[in-house]
């Protein structure tokens, strides 16, 4: 038994690993052809088809009754997004951030995770809270769709690529991949592509999550542990994967992008959700992991916040913050 669920995390692997690569470049050539900014791909499209796990993980928790796991599985995965794969983005490929990114989309991840932790801060969730987190992710999407509009294309996320010197930050955004040509794009096959890393992404992550649930529960361990460390991890695998992807290709746009849009859309979308399904109750573990949470977002928020590179030490200190967190919830 416990060599099959070894056996499947390495498949889920894999396929998040080849998923990751073709959703990254479909995405990129398909936005870039576009004239949309690979930040905006990375908030969108990437972000929102990442956290698909999640929501499918959230929902089917709540809908059985087990709001530890469904709420500690949204807790976790933005913590292991900000701590992890942020911090890997900043180990793999250091960068700086633009004036757009900081006001509109850090602020929004920033102000959805307060919403989070006050709707979480007596242990219960509504049906009526679950629809206006809902209703809150979709005045967001459509505040994104109307600053898209207006944007100016020369504002983009600039980043640094390992080794580069700090004061020539590359913008990513404005320039086409060196290998893509607008008039060679072909639509079908990107658009295929984009959809076959889509289901290699869910997929994986769906067999890695029933794997590591089964050997942590050979273990021993709570429910709210599980929620909160390994399928976190497990439902935030395809963000990590995709992000390192996206970095070590120079797309340090959807990177980044890809974290905060998965964290806003955890945090109102996956959360609002299971709500909906069936009310949450969770055990009083989550303010603990609320206060990691919290203290996670605005050491993330204050670092992006800066205008200057987030540097490769701030990038270990955002992974040594994560393997504490995990020590501090297993360990409790």
């Amino acid at each position: 038994m416990v060599l099959g669920d070894v056996a499947l995390l390495v498949v889920g692997v894999l396929a998040l690993w080849l998923g990751a690569r073709l959703l990254v470049t479909g995405a990129s050539r398909l936005a870039s052809a576009a004239g949309v900014s690979a930040l905006v791909a990375g908030l969108t499209v990437v972000a929102f088809g990442t956290s698909a796990p999640e929501i499918a993980v959230s929902a089917e928790a709540a809908f059985g009754g087990r709001g530890d796991i469904a709420v500690g599985n949204v807790v976790g995965s933005n913590l292991f997004n900000l701590a992890v794969t942020l911090g890997i983005v900043a180990l793999l490929s250091p960068f700086r951030v633009s004036e757009t990114l900081v006001r509109r989309d850090a602020v929004a991840m920033a102000a959805s995770t307060v919403v989070a932790i006050a709707v979480l801060a007596n242990g219960v969730v509504s049906r009526f809270e679950g629809v206006v987190l809902i209703a809150l992710l979709i005045g967001y999407l459509g505040a994104l769709g109307v600053a898209i509009r207006n944007a100016n294309p020369a504002q983009s996320f600039a980043g640094d690529s390992i080794g580069a010197e700090p004061s020539v930050p590359a913008p990513i955004g404005t320039e086409q991949p060196a290998d893509l040509d607008r008039g060679e794009l072909r639509p079908v096959l990107e658009t295929g592509r984009v959809l076959a890393g889509l289901a290699l992404v869910i997929a994986g992550g769906r067999v890695l999550i029933d794997a590591a649930v089964g050997l942590a529960l050979t273990a021993g361990i709570s429910e709210w542990a599980i929620g909160a460390t390994i399928v976190a991890a497990g439902t935030s695998l395809p963000e990590l994967v995709t992000s390192v992807v996206a970095a070590r290709e120079d797309d340090v746009g959807i990177a980044a992008g890809n974290v905060i849009g998965s964290n806003v859309f955890n945090a109102l979308g996956v959360l609002g959700v299971a709500a909906v399904v069936r009310p949450l109750a969770v055990d009083p573990a989550v303010f603990a992991g609320l206060a990691w949470l919290g203290i996670v977002t605005a050491l993330a928020t204050i670092v992006l916040a800066t205008g200057r590179q987030l540097t490769r030490l701030e990038g270990v200190a955002l992974l040594v913050i994560g393997a504490s967190y995990w020590i501090v919830s297993v360990a409790g």
